[in-house]
């Protein structure tokens, strides 16, 4: 078969096609266990860092058993779920989606409980949709269940400046402080606004600059999210 005909050329691209798809298919099996392992060091170094603990990679997963005492499940109604899927395991996007196909009552939601400095933390996965994609953090709250102790964001594409700047500590230190609930005990979340009255405000954290609809997305991420939560907090409160 001459080496500049047709055909020599059909055989040799199919030939580089299937040596190909066989090299990333391996690499695929191979590098399979590390991804998730990478992935799962992430989610601790995330869910801790809401707390005000960070260390490097090899000290996530000592970092996260020492610190985290309580993992809980709760199911659509604020109750705690014996047994099944561990909190750590559960993904949130996949369980806020139940809203779509109308299984909102078979949500599930994790929450991790954190003991630091003798002190309890309540920390709670959030997720919601900025400008270009989704966003998605944790939130760690006090003892009073009320109180925002710390937050942390991460985004898959929001604007470099602007929307991106959820993931800055200067964004997520403004917080720090915050209240979920107002004065008579009721639910109000906390929301990012504009205007200079946001740092008074026990509820409100000034929202980012030219980043409207990302700020926007922040305060329908908490809301939606953390409303979940209230009935388990207001049960647990009354426990103690």
């Amino acid at each position: 078969m001459h080496k500049d005909s047709n055909k020599a050329t059909f055989l040799f691209s199919s030939g580089m096609v299937i040596v190909i798809a066989i090299m990333l298919s391996v690499a695929a099996i191979v590098l399979g266990p590390y991804q998730a392992r990478n992935t799962r060091i992430e989610k601790m170094e995330n869910i801790l860092s809401s707390v005000g603990i960070n260390g490097t990679s090899d000290e996530a997963e000592a970092n996260f058993s020492k610190y985290i005492i309580k993992q809980v499940v709760l199911d659509s109604k604020g109750e705690p779920v014996n047994g099944g899927t561990p909190a750590f395991d559960i993904d949130l996007k996949k369980e806020l989606d139940k809203e779509k196909t109308g299984d909102q009552d078979k949500e599930l939601f994790p929450l991790f409980v954190c003991q630091k400095e003798n002190k309890t933390f309540y920390i709670i996965p959030v997720r919601g949709k900025g400008l270009w994609g989704p966003i998605w953090g944790f939130i760690a709250l006090e003892e009073d269940m009320n109180t925002v102790y710390g937050v942390s964001f991460g985004h898959k594409s929001e604007t470099p400046g602007l929307g991106a700047e959820i993931e800055t500590a200067k964004f997520q230190e403004k917080f720090k402080g915050k209240k979920i609930l107002d004065d008579e005990g009721k639910f109000v979340s906390v929301k990012v606004v504009k205007g200079s009255s946001a740092s008074t405000n026990p509820h409100g954290v000034d929202a980012i600059s030219g980043a409207t609809i990302t700020s926007d997305g922040v305060s329908e991420m908490l809301q939606r999210t953390l409303t979940n939560y209230i009935a388990y907090f207001k049960k647990i409160s009354t426990q103690k």
